[in-house]
């Protein structure tokens, strides 16, 4: 599981870039984790000839980041490299050729990380999850090996996620109990979370199985979905610590509402970060986001109106403040909780409260400029 720290790391790593009609965003945070295992990749303009091509993943590490680091640095070449993959594109790329040239590069750089690691000092124990996308100009293929989580908005809404692969899923559990192990409180022998990942060479030792066959399997889930000009709006990839307070629906309507008020997918990548920090998250958390020509524009309504609530909100916290009186300065838990039990108007779908989290301590800051407060760092899941 890890170990976790008395207060958060909200330090971010940002990155942001466009080309081949796309736009994105990304945004990663330590959080309450001693470590910080995630990695991830955003690639416009691929090698091998596939100038048109972009690949995008998010890596969720566990026991250690060496595989996921690996991986944000290799998956992409040993995919695009493999002959599976440059036999795709030889003639009239074949979406089955390119989803199984995708399935090659992970099976070989999975072989390639446990020789790697074996010459050097014996069995690297860190694994990784993998979710990704590769756009071409004609198809979105997502890529999916673990628990993290790629989602497609079009058209207002969701169109299609990838499945988790957990141990309690029946294929999942089917593939384990053949080679030997077992499902105990919902982990692999009782211990991984996950029964898909790249690394986690322990799992992978079951003599007369191949390597799809192994109590964890690196085989990924391809999906391949034809674009859609004009209707595909944005895709989000994120690990467990996003989806673990957020669902599909959720964190699509919170996007929308924020792509109405910026344009600046690294605001709108930080928000999701440090809203779902807030609803609770105790881990790691990585996002990319991707943005087609369809995606929602900045509208001076949504602007106007989020000025209005930020105004609003501020006028609360110095109600709520003025109200204690004598008592003295309440802390940042009772505004919040206070805040909590009213009926706040136009509050972003899917963040609510929590969302504006960052508003409502600037402004407690702002009026208590002396006050030295220990609850900061508290999840909104601690104020209600």
């Amino acid at each position: 599981m890890g170990a976790f720290l008395d207060k958060p790391k909200m330090e971010k790593y940002n990155s942001c870039g466009e080309g081949n009609n796309l736009r994105y965003g990304l945004s990663s945070m330590q959080g309450w984790r001693v470590e910080m295992e995630d990695a991830h990749t955003a690639v416009i303009g691929l090698p091998h000839a596939l100038d048109h091509w972009s690949f995008f993943a998010v890596y969720d590490g566990h026991a250690g980041s060496q595989v996921a680091k690996y991986c944000c640095e290799h998956l992409l070449e040993h995919i695009t490299s493999n002959s599976d993959f440059q036999r795709a594109l030889q003639e009239d790329p074949s979406v089955d050729n390119v989803k199984n040239g995708i399935r090659t590069g992970f099976l070989q750089i999975d072989e390639h990380m446990r020789t790697i690691s074996e010459k050097k000092h014996g069995v690297d124990r860190s694994g990784s999850t993998a979710v990704g996308v590769m756009i071409s100009p004609s198809h979105i293929y997502f890529i999916n090996c673990g628990d993290s989580r790629g989602l497609l908005s079009r058209g207002g809404a969701v169109h299609f996620f990838t499945q988790d692969h957990k141990p309690n899923n029946p294929l999942e559990k089917e593939r384990i109990q053949k080679a030997g192990g077992s499902v105990m409180i919902q982990r692999v022998n009782g211990s991984l979370a996950v029964s898909r990942a790249l690394g986690d060479f322990d799992y992978k030792c079951v003599h007369g199985k191949g390597p799809t066959e192994q109590l964890v399997s690196p085989e990924p889930e391809v999906y391949a979905i034809e674009r859609c000009e004009g209707e595909d709006e944005f895709i989000i990839l994120a690990c467990d610590g996003i989806w673990d307070v957020m669902g599909n629906e959720q964190l699509c309507d919170f996007v929308r509402s924020r792509l109405e008020v910026t344009d600046d997918l690294e605001r709108v990548s930080n928000e999701i970060v440090d809203t779902c920090l807030y609803k609770g998250s105790r881990d790691n958390m990585s996002v990319v986001l991707i943005c087609f020509p369809g995606a929602p524009k900045v509208s001076p309504d949504a602007v106007k109106k989020e000025a209005d609530l930020d105004k609003y909100l501020e006028g609360k916290v110095e109600e709520i403040i003025k109200k204690q009186g004598d008592e003295g300065v309440p802390d940042l838990v009772h505004v919040m909780r206070t805040l909590a039990s009213e009926s706040i108007p136009n509050l972003p779908p899917g963040g609510e409260l929590a969302s504006k989290r960052t508003v409502i301590e600037a402004m407690y800051n702002k009026l208590n400029p002396y006050r030295s407060d220990d609850t900061d760092s508290a999840s909104t899941d601690d104020m209600w």
